[in-house]
């Protein structure tokens, strides 16, 4: 239950956040405004780690895979990929977008067992809800001439 709450809160969060940095974009620049998001996120880390145990950052250097650290790099391009989108989009065509695409790429991850993760098998019911969503954005994006 706890996992379900958490990945709700996470979901509402990323709207709130891609609305706020839209239109902090509109009153900045898509890289000023990706920037202050990055730092504020990591001023907020530091301070939290600061407040829960400093573990120690040297752990760093002895992470298996390199690859694995990327995940800041990615965020920021996760950051300016919200913003465009919704910006051309709005909000919840674009959350929706997002949404199917995670769902996507997660169970691609899962099926083949990318970056390590454990490898499940396939499922046609999976495959069949995710065509159930892509239909539900089609139906929530047609517009009825009134």
């Amino acid at each position: 239950m706890w996992g379900i709450l958490v990945a709700l809160l996470s979901g509402a969060l990323m709207s709130v956040q891609g609305v706020f940095n839209t239109a902090l974009t509109k009153q900045t620049s898509l890289w000023v405004s990706t920037g202050w998001v990055q730092i504020s996120a990591f001023l907020v880390c530091i301070a939290a780690w600061l407040f829960t145990g400093r573990d120690k950052i040297t752990d760093l250097a002895r992470v298996d895979h390199k690859y694995i650290l990327l995940g800041g790099v990615i965020g920021a391009f996760i950051t300016v990929t919200v913003i465009q989108s919704m910006s051309s989009l709005g909000p919840a065509r674009a959350a929706m977008l997002i949404v199917i695409a995670q769902l996507a790429v997660a169970y691609l991850i899962e099926v083949f067992g990318i970056f390590g993760v454990e490898k499940v098998g396939f499922e046609w019911r999976k495959l069949i809800g995710m065509a159930v969503a892509i239909a539900g954005i089609i139906i929530f994006k047609w517009e009825t001439k009134s």
